[in-house]
């Protein structure tokens, strides 16, 4: 891709689930949640399966690394 525009047009074009499966095996989402009171991180599959929760962010992005992942946290 040379730029942003034409990467936003492939981007669009993809269907739901090319891309749901966009990152599989390359990508891992970190989101926050409220854990009784207490911030953890879960960290999912590109596809939203969720693989494992953790105390810290940190320690959710030594995890996708550890696994060949990598890391792009949700808000």
């Amino acid at each position: 891709m040379k730029n942003e525009s034409q990467q936003a047009e492939f981007l669009k074009q993809l269907s739901p689930q090319a891309f749901l499966a966009f990152g599989m095996g390359h990508v891992a989402y970190i989101r926050p949640v409220v854990v009784q009171n207490r911030t953890a991180y879960s960290l999912h599959a590109a596809d939203g399966t969720a693989l494992t929760m953790v105390d810290s962010l940190a320690g959710a992005c030594v995890l996708a690394r550890q696994n060949d992942l990598d890391p792009v946290a949700l808000q």
